[in-house]
């Protein structure tokens, strides 16, 4: 499976960007729409955004609005929970197999492939699903 990986320097920026975007839309309403810098930077690039930080999930998910595909946030939502990144990333469910679990799930949602896809990227990454939800612990 092909990916693209990007780095963002600053939600915050992306997330200013498309509300600026936005409010020239609504107050142009004659003119060609503008595009946010986010979508502009996605528009040649096929299937499903995911967004993987070890920030909250919030932080990554300022800019849902400005993209029109399936858009996924791993975040870990909490703190105090491990002693070094990879442990914190792999209780939060962060690390990259559950990027990949993301993405793949993301992809069968869309009907790009099936889920025995997903179920089996979960049995040979030892996921366990039965595992209690990291913000309800």
């Amino acid at each position: 499976m092909a990916a693209d990986i990007w780095s963002v320097t600053s939600f915050n920026e992306l997330r200013r960007d498309g509300m600026d975007v936005e409010r020239y839309n609504m107050l142009n309403p004659e003119k060609k729409p503008h595009t946010s810098y986010v979508e502009k930077c996605l528009e040649k690039h096929e299937g499903p955004v995911i967004a993987a930080t070890d920030y909250v999930k919030a932080y990554a998910d300022q800019v849902r609005p400005f993209l029109s595909r399936s858009y996924v946030v791993l975040g870990t939502d909490g703190f105090g929970r491990s002693d070094t990144r990879e442990k914190l990333r792999q209780f939060f469910e962060v690390d990259r197999y559950y990027i990949v679990i993301a993405a793949l799930h993301a992809l069968s949602k869309d009907g790009t492939i099936p889920a025995s896809k997903v179920a089996s990227a979960i049995k040979k990454y030892k996921i366990d699903p039965n595992k209690p939800n990291p913000v309800t612990v």
